[in-house]
């Protein structure tokens, strides 16, 4: 007897006259905000400008979804090129399918091109939004739960999801992987701040933390899901990736801190040298001020100081004159 379950949505789309609203793109679109508006505030915390999160995410997150969309469907590309399937689904992004090391690997592109338009590091961008990118991503797995996909073996637990018949899924009570994950990215992040106030975290130290500690639950999360996926010696292809990535992540730990101990002290060069201009009471408007004056004295200083030389020079003129004749006068 089923004494309590997780319902499952019986849609994940509403549709508002002709324009659908789906539950997924909404799940994504929230959590992409998150993470900018609290990255935004670590960002500034760390002497930064207001809106430079933002405007590095414009480059980051479309970069992002492309590069989530492309792992995914290179690694499940039976779902789109085998025979009877139609391989214009692979670019339907809202029905779901975002590989989130996809997702990282190409954002930080994104981000990196962003990055050098500003005149940022890299690595000080991503320590900033680490934790914000880990409560996004919790975000983004109820879309999951809208559109009823990767869930986990059957189970009679009182907290397990319940899944309805459907062309690709059987229905029964599952594992609710995507909860177990969302609350995982809830713990990396929460994590990911303590680490970062209590170790002074820099230099990409404070992603890699949440990198490698997303990895630990993700390994375990990917053993229990019973989506179709390629094994590689009896593991699944996203284990080897999780395994993988966790070591990278614990390695450039390790060598960074040894290399570049501590936390960047400039975040934002620009930043920097204005509060330097500040301190020592110059402002640009002080600057341009100063600057005009100048250039206002050079037009007005020369005439008057020519006519001053003139006048000089014939007072000295008839100074000599009338010397030489009182001269001659006495000889």
């Amino acid at each position: 007897m089923e004494l309590a379950y997780i319902p499952s949505p019986s849609t994940g789309v509403i549709n508002l006259g002709p324009i659908p609203l789906r539950g997924y793109a909404f799940c994504i679109i929230i959590g992409v905000f998150v993470a900018v508006w609290y990255g935004n505030k670590r960002w500034i915390a760390r002497g930064g400008t207001a809106g430079t999160v933002a405007d590095i995410a414009v480059w980051a997150v479309p970069f992002g979804l492309v590069g989530g969309r492309l792992y995914h469907v290179i690694t499940d590309y039976q779902l789109y090129f085998s025979e009877g399937e139609n391989w214009v689904d692979a670019f339907k992004i809202w029905e779901g399918g975002l590989g989130i090391w996809g997702a990282i690997a190409l954002g930080a592109v994104g981000a990196w091109i962003g990055c050098r338009r500003r005149g940022i590091p890299l690595p000080a961008y991503a320590d900033a939004i680490a934790p914000g990118i880990a409560f996004a991503q919790a975000i983004g797995r109820w879309g999951n739960w809208f559109n009823q996909e990767l869930y986990g073996k059957p189970t009679d637990l009182p907290w397990a999801l319940k899944i309805t018949e459907s062309a690709n899924r059987e229905a029964g009570l599952y594992h609710p992987t995507f909860l177990y994950e969302s609350l995982w990215c809830v713990g990396v992040a929460f994590l990911v701040i303590w680490a970062d106030r209590r170790f002074k975290l820099g230099h990409g130290r404070a992603f890699a933390l949440y990198v490698a500690a997303y990895c630990v639950g993700r390994a375990w999360i990917e053993y229990m899901r019973v989506d179709e996926a390629h094994h590689i010696l009896g593991l699944r292809l996203n284990v080897w990736t999780a395994i993988g990535v966790f070591v990278l992540a614990v390695v450039y730990m390790v060598v960074s801190a040894r290399i570049r101990p501590g936390r960047e002290e400039v975040v934002e060069p620009k930043t920097a040298k204005a509060a330097a201009d500040k301190a020592a009471g110059k402002t640009a408007d002080d600057e341009d001020a100063s600057a005009d004056a100048a250039a206002a004295d050079s037009v007005t200083d020369t005439p008057t100081d020519t006519g001053k030389d003139a006048a000089d020079s014939a007072g000295d003129v008839e100074h000599g004159a009338g010397n030489g004749a009182g001269s001659a006068a006495k000889s």
